[in-house]
Parts: structure tokens; C-alpha cells; sequence
């Protein structure tokens, strides 16, 4: 029998040798991991057929003469597995007893005592077959084509040896996903997003460049105080066949349909009811609440307005609250708590329009919450007050800790203070909050508007003033590098 040995770095490169070499007939004898690389044992089909048709007719005799040529074939124990294979010839059963003999000896050799031992004593152990099918833990290792899979059977569950090591199983070991991974994953992705945003900015810059009226529009939003998202989402709205005229007008029409206002008769004073002004400190919420006092009372009396403060933080907070309801008429009370508030506002059920003044909190003040909480009634509504003139981020970070989905409305104060009205039009379209009134100047009630979208929008576009702030059209690019705006929420823009 002409047994070949094939070794390559992988079991499925050694199969594949091997049936190159031997053809399709080629029959699987053993298979291991060497330190060369994946060992293949193979011979011919035809070469084995002839020997098991040879040991058939003295099966039985052969038995008892297994120990002997076990004798023989083993006693250099230095020998290795490779070349004991080629060196016999062995038919299917001298192979079974080869392996079990191997096994064997591994054994006593963990144990410490297969230096000492004799080979003569293994195979007294073992002169019967039916003595052989007593052993502890019998392996049958059939052989297999080179084209099927290895079967190996044993009476129970344990590792499974061939020859000299553990049977390798010729498919790689299952890999599975590492944290390592997972961030490499969320990088790779990250860097997807951006380079698709670069070069959709790149050619959205590229097309305003070719069109001098949408490069006008833009750099004219920008520098009203406009936010890039706002104005990227416009203009590439803007109708194609427009002229600059036309295509300023719309734009304006554009802003003034997504900037949400009171309508006539539904002010705060009109509405009536419990209103709480909340805000930053020294964004002029105690003059509102004088104003709308004031309104109410020249259209229904004094007697129908109600003046609390939770301010007791500030100095002279409560007595500038109660300047105020003096020349009004009205008497101005103090609540330090919830306790104290549902108290007094069971007390002011019966007037027309409770106002209530709160503590001035700025944006990141952890206390905001708390305060929140207080006001958290069912007929109560939470009215923010904006300072007109702040900058862009401020009023967004202010609408989102002040929880702008659960706002009644906003005043926007200081309107006669702020040099660009863009950034407050802006943030209050892409919240979408309601503003309900406009406060811009110190006089109490005359200081006092409705608000009227058109009017605001015409007048924060209307600013020709040069600023050390404008950009020059050069710079549109930077403005634009990170165009998408994570917060931008311009989903439901109207056009």
C-alpha cells in the first residue's frame, strides 16, 4: 500500500494536494497539526481494496497475531508516526489496533510509568477480539473519501485523538465580534457620513457659485444672523426659474409662513388664565408681567388680574413686583413653594389673568428642573421670555433646558436692543414655539406688541449696517463645511 503524507498551512489546502496527487479515489487515513503546518495521511483506494480483500478470508487469524506484528512494528519507540505509517502496510483492523495501542501508551506516559513499562503485558491484555472491545474507551476511526467529511464515533462524550495529537477540524473556529469591532464600526461609519456630507457640500457650494442669485441670497442670510442650516435648506428650495426680486421675495414669504405668531385676539391678555413667565436672569420678565397686567387691566379692571412672585432669590424681586401692581391697582403676593403656590392660586381663581413671576435662571443653572417641576400644573401655562439680542446658541440652548415642546408660548423681549433679529427668528422656527407677544423697550404698557411675522422677518432682513461678524463671500465655504446640523430639525419646513 503506497501511503503518502501532504502537509500545507490549512487541512483544506492538504485535502486538496492530496487529490491532486492521488485523484479522486484518494482515501483519508489520519489528519493532525503539526508545526510544520496541517498533516494529511492518504493512499489510494484501490491499493487498500486489495488488502481488505486479502484479510477477509483469515480475519479470524489475523487476530491473534495482531499483537504480534504490534510487537514488532513498535519496538522503536523513538519512531515517529510518519514513519511508522509508511514503513507497514496496514489493512483497516491492524490500523484500528495501531491507533488504540497509540492512545494507550499516551496514556501511561501521563500517568508516569511508560518509561518502566513493558510492551509484553499489553499484548497479553489484549489476545482476543472480544478482550480488545473491553478496553476502556475503544475509538473507531473509519476511513472516509477524500470528497466526505471525517466520521468519528466514540461510546461517549471526550476528546477525540488520532496519532500523536487532537483531531483539527479542517473549518476555521467561529469569530465573534469584539468591542474592538463595534467601535471600529461606528468610526468607519462616522467617517461615511462625513465624506458624503463634504462632497455634497462641496457641489451644493459648487452650484451656488454658478448661480450669482442664490450666492447672493445665502451670504445675505448669513449675514442677518441666519444659521447655515436655515439657509441651506431654503434656498435649495428656491424656485429655479425666479428672479433676484422675485426670489427675495419668496424667501421672505418662506420665513414668515414657518414663524409661528398669536393671531389677532389670541394674546395672553385675551386668553386670560394662569401664566407663569420663566427665563434667564435680566431678560425682563417682571416687565412683562407688568405690561400684561397693564393690558388687562385698561380692557377689564383692575380687579381682574392676579400678581404672584416666586422670586426670592433677588433682591427687591417681590418689592419691584409689587411698584408695579401699586400703580396698577392690584395687589402683588409672594409663594415660596408648590405648597404655597396652589394655595394662593386657589385663593386668585375667580380673577380673568393670574401672571406669575419666577426666579431669573440662566439656561445651565441646575435648579431650572426644579423649578419646572413647581409649575407643573394642569391649567398653568409655562410663557418663555428671550432676550431678542442674544446670540444664536444662547436662545437654542435656552429653548431646549426650558423644554420648548412643553411651552405655551415665547415673548421676545429687548427687541429695540438686539442688532440682528436673525438668530431668534431662526431658533424660534426651527423649535417651533408660538411667539405671543414682542416687548421692545421699558415703558409699561406702552412698550408692548402683537407680533406680526412679516414685519419681524422684513425687519431682520432689512439691516444694512457693516459688521466686524460678516462673513465675506469667500468665506461661504467654512460656514457651509458642516451644513447638515445635527439639530437643525428642518424636517418640517413650509415652502
Amino acid at each position: 500500500m503506497n501511503i503518502q503524507r501532504f502537509i500545507a498551512p490549512t487541512s483544506r489546502e492538504a485535502m486538496a494536494r492530496a487529490r491532486r496527487q492521488i485523484g479522486d479515489s484518494a482515501v483519508i487515513l489520519s489528519t493532525r497539526q503539526t508545526a510544520e503546518g496541517f498533516e494529511v495521511m492518504a493512499a489510494a483506494e484501490e491499493s487498500l481494496a486489495s488488502i481488505a480483500q486479502a484479510a477477509q478470508p483469515g480475519m479470524a487469524a489475523a487476530a491473534p497475531a495482531a499483537p504480534a506484528a504490534r510487537k514488532e512494528v513498535f519496538a522503536n519507540t523513538q519512531t515517529s508516526v510518519a514513519n511508522d505509517t509508511e514503513a507497514m502496510a496496514m489493512s483497516t483492523l491492524s490500523f484500528q489496533d495501531y491507533v488504540r495501542e497509540r492512545m494507550l501508551r499516551k496514556r501511561r506516559e501521563s500517568l508516569g510509568g511508560a518509561a518502566a513499562e513493558p510492551e509484553a503485558p499489553v499484548a497479553k491484555a489484549m489476545p482476543q477480539p472480544a478482550m480488545r472491545m473491553a478496553d476502556p474507551e475503544p475509538i473507531v476511526v473509519p476511513v472516509q473519501r477524500y470528497n466526505e467529511p471525517p466520521q468519528i464515533s466514540a461510546p461517549r462524550a471526550q476528546p477525540i485523538r488520532t496519532r500523536d495529537s487532537g483531531f483539527a477540524d479542517s473549518q476555521p473556529p467561529t469569530r465573534f465580534a469584539t468591542q474592538d469591532d463595534q467601535r471600529m464600526a461606528v468610526e468607519l461609519n462616522a467617517l461615511k457620513d462625513m465624506i458624503e456630507e463634504r462632497f455634497n457640500t462641496l457641489a451644493w457650494l459648487g452650484s451656488s457659485k454658478n448661480n450669482p442669485i442664490q450666492s447672493s441670497l445665502m451670504h445675505k442670510l448669513i449675514r442677518a444672523g441666519y444659521s447655515p442650516a436655515m439657509a441651506r435648506a431654503l434656498l435649495e428650495r428656491l424656485p429655479v426659474e425666479a428672479g433676484a426680486g422675485e426670489a427675495l421675495r419668496w424667501l421672505m414669504d418662506a420665513i414668515t409662513r414657518n414663524l409661528r405668531v398669536a393671531g389677532n385676539g389670541a394674546g395672553l391678555a385675551d386668553e386670560g388664565g394662569v401664566v407663569a413667565l420663566v427665563g434667564a436672569t435680566g431678560v425682563g420678565k417682571t416687565t412683562t408681567a407688568a405690561k400684561l397686567a397693564a393690558q388687562c387691566v385698561k380692557q377689564y379692571g383692575a380687579g381682574s388680574v392676579g400678581l404672584v412672585t416666586l422670586d426670592s432669590y433677588r433682591v427687591s424681586g417681590y418689592e419691584q413686583l409689587r411698584s408695579f401692581g401699586r400703580m396698577l391697582g392690584v395687589v402683588a403676593h409672594l409663594a415660596h413653594d408648590r405648597a404655597a403656590l396652589k394655595d394662593m392660586l386657589g385663593l386668585l381663581a375667580g380673577k380673568r389673568l393670574v401672571i406669575i413671576d419666577t426666579a431669573g435662571l440662566g439656561q445651565r443653572d441646575q435648579r431650572v428642573q426644579d423649578m419646572l417641576d413647581v409649575l407643573e400644573m394642569p391649567t398653568l401655562k409655562k410663557v418663555l421670555v428671550l432676550n431678542a439680542g442674544s446670540q444664536g446658541d444662547t436662545i437654542d440652548e435656552t429653548l431646549s433646558a426650558f423644554k420648548a415642546d412643553k411651552l405655551h408660548g415665547v415673548v421676545l423681549s429687548k427687541v429695540d436692543e438686539a442688532v440682528k433679529l436673525g438668530p431668534a427668528i431662526d431658533a424660534l422656527v426651527r423649535h417651533h414655539v408660538t411667539l405671543r407677544g414682542v416687548a421692545n423697550g421699558q415703558r409699561v404698557p406702552e412698550d408692548w406688541q402683537q407680533p406680526d411675522a412679516g414685519a419681524l422677518v422684513k425687519m431682520s432682513m432689512g439691516s444694512a449696517n457693516k459688521s466686524a461678524f460678516d462673513p465675506a463671500n469667500t468665506d461661504m465655504g467654512f460656514y457651509f463645511a458642516q451644513s447638515g446640523g445635527r439639530n437643525a430639525n428642518l424636517g418640517g419646513l413650509h415652502v
